[in-house]
């Protein structure tokens, strides 16, 4: 990789476009890898999950089976920037820092995808979402909630990831796929009003598709996304630090994203928490699909 160049090739890029679709001056989508682990308390090795899931991408077809087309053509191109690779060993640096960089290119009008490490790596993307779409509902997809204010002594641990969030004024957070939550954290929730609603993997597991329209009812027009692949059973991605039993399938989260798509504005979206792990290569292949597939709804009706 060029050391001047501030964006990967068609030899590194997500999907492995030609520069024609890959150019972050003309391409309307642009992904930004976030190689941040400081506060992993289980497994570790997410730091290595941008590269991981990039890499995969690469298998991916471009062609997209189900919906017909060929997506980063529809979408106007996906353009890939070289890791946001900063020293500090602070959360909070590295959320004003990426804050920033995101704004610069939703100033430019272009649709950001973040590719973090640990959940908390991805927290400055959701603050520059939130100041720039008002109202804006945060969609949550994961297997914890992620409410207290501090764990190990730790405001910007990854187990604070949504605390952290939640410091800016929002609209809404909706959190689905929850399974593990700890005691003060129900409390915590209720203490934000009504602003939160929690759609436990267990209802999900036992209403199905049903429950879909119940949560398009709490959304406001804007949503935004931050997806901890643990949401996923890890029986499909156990590649990730905490792995919890009882998580959604792949079927239900892409008809979700599909049903989503087609009745509110999704404006950005994040990944996380996904380690690799040596050898096995289908987690990030999944996960990478996933992107491709989620971009591919999100601009099926745009112009």
């Amino acid at each position: 990789m060029s050391k001047k160049r501030k964006y990967m090739d068609e030899k590194e890029n997500f999907l492995a476009l030609s520069e024609d679709f890959s150019h972050p001056d003309t391409a309307k989508v642009i992904v930004l890898p976030v190689p941040f682990e400081r506060t992993s308390t289980f497994g570790k090795g997410s730091k290595k999950g941008p590269e991981a899931i990039i890499e995969a991408s690469h298998e991916v077809e471009l062609y997209d089976s189900v919906l017909g087309f060929e997506i980063y053509k529809q979408c106007g191109g996906i353009a890939t920037l070289t890791p946001l690779k900063e020293r500090t060993q602070s959360g909070e640096k590295l959320s004003e820092i990426l804050e920033r960089k995101t704004n610069e290119w939703l100033d430019k009008g272009k649709f950001v995808i973040t590719i973090g490490g640990e959940h908390s790596s991805i927290v400055g993307a959701v603050y520059a979402h939130i100041e720039k779409y008002k109202p804006l509902t945060i969609i949550q997809m994961d297997a914890h909630s992620d409410m207290r204010d501090t764990y190990l002594e730790s405001k910007w641990n990854h187990a604070c990831a949504m605390a952290r969030i939640l410091d800016r004024p929002y609209g809404k957070l909706i959190q689905i796929g929850i399974r593990s939550e700890a005691p003060e954290e129900p409390a915590i929730i209720k203490n934000f009003g009504g602003r939160i609603t929690t759609f436990h993997a267990h209802k999900i597991q036992k209403e199905g598709d049903k429950i879909i329209p119940k949560i398009l009812d709490e959304l406001d027009e804007n949503v935004y996304i931050t997806f901890d692949c643990d949401v996923f059973d890890p029986s499909i991605i156990p590649a990730t630090g905490t792995p919890e039993p009882g998580g959604l399938s792949w079927e239900w989260i892409n008809r979700f994203f599909e049903i989503l798509s087609q009745h509110k504005k999704i404006v950005g979206f994040d990944i996380s928490e996904l380690s690799p792990i040596p050898n096995l290569y289908h987690p990030q292949f999944t996960i990478a699909k996933m992107i491709y597939r989620l971009l591919g709804y999100i601009f099926l009706l745009r112009k």
